[in-house]
């Protein structure tokens, strides 16, 4: 094309069709490089006569000039609109929310806060909490407690015994937080008002037991102590961790080594709909054991029957945690499975206290 004014429409042509700027570089080269076509039109030059040359090659250079512009300010429109098109596809949408807070999160286990809940009940109540190690001697898991030497619960089926020491002792995982009492009684003069809270260990395995639960017991030794006092303890302890305005209990005969007279406290419930209510209905529940110390204990612990007398009780934490929050299986408070967690899991700030609500 020798038609600078032809020329210069085509190639304003293609380089507002050009899309990306490497289509446009294409035109450029076609347009200004060594072989482009106003570089071809710019070597015919030297066949023209001078005045011939003065004109054209003034037109050549004019049209070259306005491709060189027309480039440039297409090039802009191009740059912009792919670093548009990268915005787009890489921005940070800052209205996000942002990720939760470790404190937000994380879940208490309902273990732990039913611990929590049990030490605000019975702190106002007037008990201090006592701990004990969870590796026992015989003496003070069974001996001490009244146990008769052949007792069944002695046996290696219903015991983690470890093997037997230089002295032919076996120590044990203890199966009752019980000998926390005995230390107690050892360590402290009366009055004493505990409870023992922590894990404690059995063989037995299925829906309702592991080998490794949780009890709570609580004792109370003075020289007044009696079932009385026992009954209205436990009655309060009822109301206020069940959050329920009253609530009927049924003290039942039974048999503990360690307590002489020996009870089975039930609770008042409804189990309409599948569902277990407190403070309300027709039915029963078995929840604790409880009774007045046994005379043995407390001479094997030091302390003259005829001066003080004490009352004791013990219930499985994860049990009365199943019964509160409505959890049909005692497995998966073991398993550490993070769904199950954050749906029975508390915030880390919601503290039980009886002013507050234990579990608001």
């Amino acid at each position: 094309m020798t038609d600078p004014a032809a020329l210069e429409s085509s190639l304003l042509a293609d380089i507002a069709a050009a899309t990306s700027e490497e289509a446009l570089e294409a035109v450029r080269v076609a347009a200004l490089g060594k072989k482009g076509s106003l570089s071809a039109l710019l070597a015919t030059l030297g066949t023209m006569a001078p005045e011939e040359r003065k004109s054209f090659g003034a037109a050549v250079n004019a049209v070259k000039d306005r491709v060189a512009e027309a480039l440039s300010a297409r090039k802009a429109v191009l740059k912009d609109a792919a670093l548009d098109a990268r915005l787009a596809t890489e921005r940070l949408d800052v209205t996000l929310p942002a990720r939760e807070s470790g404190i937000e999160a994380g879940r208490i286990h309902p273990i732990s806060q039913v611990m929590d809940e049990l030490t605000a009940i019975f702190a106002d109540l007037g008990f201090a909490v006592a701990e004990g190690p969870d590796i026992e001697s015989d003496d003070l898991n069974f001996t001490r407690l009244n146990f008769p030497p052949h007792h069944p619960a002695r046996e290696m089926h219903d015991t983690f015994f470890f093997a037997p020491d230089a002295k032919g002792e076996r120590k044990l995982l203890r199966t009752h937080t019980s000998p926390v009492q005995v230390r107690t009684m050892l360590s402290q003069k009366p009055p004493i008002r505990v409870i023992c809270p922590g894990r404690t260990y059995r063989c037995d395995s299925d829906q309702t037991h592991t080998p490794m639960f949780h009890q709570v017991e609580g004792l109370v030794i003075d020289r007044s102590a009696n079932l009385g006092q026992l009954k209205w303890v436990l009655k309060e302890f009822c109301r206020a961790f069940f959050e329920v305005a009253d609530v009927r209990m049924r003290f039942r005969p039974s048999f503990f080594p360690f307590t002489e007279p020996s009870m089975e406290v039930d609770i008042q419930c409804s189990r309409r709909g599948g569902e277990i209510r407190f403070g309300e209905g027709e039915d029963w529940l078995e929840i604790l054991g409880c009774g007045m110390v046994h005379p043995n204990v407390l001479r094997n612990c030091g302390l003259n029957p005829d001066e003080v007398q004490g009352y004791a009780w013990g219930m499985g934490i994860d049990r009365i945690a199943m019964l509160k929050y409505g959890m049909p299986d005692l497995r998966p408070f073991f398993e550490a499975d993070i769904r199950w967690l954050k749906h029975y899991g508390f915030r880390p700030l919601d503290l039980p206290s009886l002013a507050g609500g234990l579990s608001a």
